[in-house]
């Protein structure tokens, strides 16, 4: 039962315009492909490992078409040729590339690769890796005991890999049901994913297949200790999304920041590259059943939380039809908001109300992120601890489903584990307080939460339908979302997007569409 009386009309006009808008794009998107794109598709055919100086074999080789022959027929059209030629594995061609004994370019003006279907036996097996993990995850969660309130969501974020599993376990056995392993400050910027196990991040851990693995297996552990599935989360975003979602889709992750607009607006990251390798991203994360997490809550941390409040719900409907683009399943999309309004202003928890509840009312199905408060955290730990008690009460009045717990020690240093074990207590608390809140109260039709609401939804029904009108390329430009200014053909990685040859082929992308088109209508 809708306690904002929203008007449905208005709704249905925002979706209009939001799947418009990404439509748009999408006509863009699929006319190109990257190099992110083209080393993930390497991967999922089985090459792994590194060249004598510590360059992944995917990077070599896309590396090697991409500057001796032409990489716009996509890379499978050289591996298919070089399969049949040789007879060996993508693992062994690649290997022979980057020792100089053999090279693909011979390839490069032959027509349409008759072979691809060479290709079928490799994409199989990791396929089928993934299969596993989907179904592995999908039976651990049947034999969890099922939640109400908000899944609690806690970040480890040490730099080393092993010192975050120990965190990770304290605070999965202290009641946490979701762990985020924190990248290394400025992964996002690396056009390559680092090998192996790392533990000198700075900031956060390096996300790698073997950081993956391990921490995978510590909270499988601790799953079975405790008797319910502890989720594994980490960043499918920056310049290798795609290649993190691969990696994250055959280690089963539960869930993946993957939000384009986040990397474009705080990362300077080229919008074509980025909505181009958020697609194919979100794509494999529909047929992995990753949940994905957008990053709205990331514009009011450089933009008014009160005044710009609309260009969160406008980027949510906006995210939500990108990810409907891609196949995926209302149930997967982790649209995100935040609980941010300056604590000084009169009624502010009635705003943050009123905003929670909008975006549960609208997006029914998909499992939203609520972030807690981090601009006006301060440093006064007893403060922040009642700013972070009030948004625990928002989530769970409002029925939010991830929860990321805030830490009272915000803006003073990476949390300790007594700090997170101080934030699970109080949500747990708080989740038992005020269990059935939401379904006692009811809001007045003429008072502050019932008007904000209303404000807010037609002040981003007007703000999507002037962006349908200009096109998100020159929204961006204007520095509507967060107050950043970015250009279509500035922000870094433009060099490693390519117009697809009229030839090119994606055997992996055709394989996933066509088996998410048949689940959608099977």
């Amino acid at each position: 039962m809708s306690k904002l009386n929203l008007n449905p009309d208005l709704i249905t006009a925002c979706r209009t315009d939001a799947g418009a808008i990404a439509r748009q794009v999408q006509d863009d998107i699929n006319k190109h492909t990257t190099v992110s794109v083209e080393r993930s598709l390497l991967r999922l055919l089985g090459i792994d490992g590194i060249n004598a100086f510590a360059v992944p074999l995917v990077n070599v080789v896309v590396d090697h078409v991409r500057h001796k022959a032409d990489l716009t027929k996509g890379i499978s059209h050289y591996l298919s040729y070089a399969i049949h030629e040789t007879g060996m594995s993508p693992q062994d061609i690649a290997l022979r590339v980057a020792s100089g004994m053999l090279d693909l370019s011979k390839y490069a003006d032959l027509p349409l690769s008759p072979h691809l279907e060479l290709l079928t036996p490799h994409l199989d097996k990791m396929v089928a890796r993934i299969d596993e993990m989907r179904q592995m995850r999908h039976a651990k969660i049947l034999q969890t005991p099922a939640k109400t309130t908000p899944l609690k969501y806690v970040i480890v974020a040490t730099g080393n890999i092993y010192e975050d599993i120990k965190q990770a376990v304290s605070a999965a056995r202290k009641g946490a049901d979701v762990i985020a392993v924190i990248r290394s400050t400025g992964q996002s910027l690396l056009d390559y994913v680092p090998y192996g196990v790392t533990t000198e991040g700075f900031g956060g851990t390096y996300a790698t297949q073997e950081n993956f693995r391990l921490m995978r297996q510590a909270l499988d552990d601790v799953s079975d200790q405790e008797g319910r599935y502890i989720r594994l989360v980490n960043y499918a975003s920056g310049l290798c999304m795609p290649e993190i979602a691969a990696l994250g889709a055959i280690e089963r992750l539960d869930m993946m920041l993957n939000d384009s607009l986040y990397g474009i607006i705080f990362r300077d990251i080229n919008m074509k590259r980025t909505f181009i390798d958020q697609y194919f991203s979100r794509v494999l994360s529909a047929y992995a059943a990753i949940t994905i997490n957008t990053g709205e809550d990331n514009y009011l941390t450089t933009s008014d939380a009160f005044e710009h409040a609309h260009t969160v719900l406008a980027s949510q409907f906006i995210n939500e039809q990108f990810a409907s683009l891609a196949r995926m399943d209302p149930a997967l999309m982790g649209l995100g908001h935040a609980y941010e309004i300056d604590p000084r202003m009169e009624n502010s928890f009635l705003y943050e109300l009123a905003q929670a509840e909008l975006s549960r009312e609208i997006f029914k199905d998909a499992p939203l992120k609520y972030m807690p408060p981090t601009k006006h955290m301060t440093g006064d730990v007893f403060m922040g601890m009642v700013q972070n008690a009030l948004f625990n009460i928002t989530a769970v009045t409002t029925r939010q489903t991830i929860h990321l717990l805030g830490m009272m020690t915000e803006a003073i240093h990476t949390p300790f584990i007594s700090d997170r074990a101080m934030a699970l207590d109080n949500a747990a608390y708080i989740e038992k307080a005020f269990k059935d809140f939401g379904e006692e109260i009811m809001f007045r039709p003429d008072g502050i939460i019932i008007k904000r609401a209303h404000d807010v939804l037609f002040q981003a029904r007007q703000l999507l339908a002037d962006i349908r009108t200009e096109g998100l390329f020159k929204t961006l430009s204007r520095g509507t979302f967060a107050g950043v200014p970015r250009h279509e053909d500035g922000g870094k990685g433009l060099d490693g997007v390519f117009v697809k040859h009229a030839d090119y082929r994606n055997p992996l992308m055709e394989r996933l569409l066509r088996a998410l088109e048949e689940e959608r209508h099977g």
